[in-house]
């Protein structure tokens, strides 16, 4: 969920939050625009990841999380999966179509 509790921040302290929500606003009027009911993001970035970002520390470690987009998709009824998940989003697209 997307809750503006975190901020991201660069490597040199930057903050660049509002960057990132902008990009996810345009990401999900891109989607719905396109109609679109499913997403296939790359898990672990502060934007894409879906199950698990990296933790704030520049130190490649991830922890358990979403991305702001995958999070703001997510609160507009789009079903977020990630790269190791491809089989259970053919499976749910396969379902969604009967």
């Amino acid at each position: 969920m997307l809750s503006g509790q975190a901020d991201i921040l660069e490597s040199n302290g930057d903050n660049v939050t509002q960057h990132y929500i902008l990009a996810a606003w345009l990401a999900l009027r891109a989607a719905q625009d396109a109609q679109c009911r499913f997403a296939l993001l790359t898990d672990g970035s502060p934007t894409c990841g879906s199950q698990q970002i990296y933790d704030g520390r520049f130190s490649g470690e991830k922890i358990a999380g979403n991305g702001v987009a995958a999070a703001l998709l997510r609160q507009h009824g789009i079903e977020v999966f990630n790269e190791t998940q491809l089989h259970a989003l053919i499976q749910r697209v396969a379902e969604a179509d009967k």
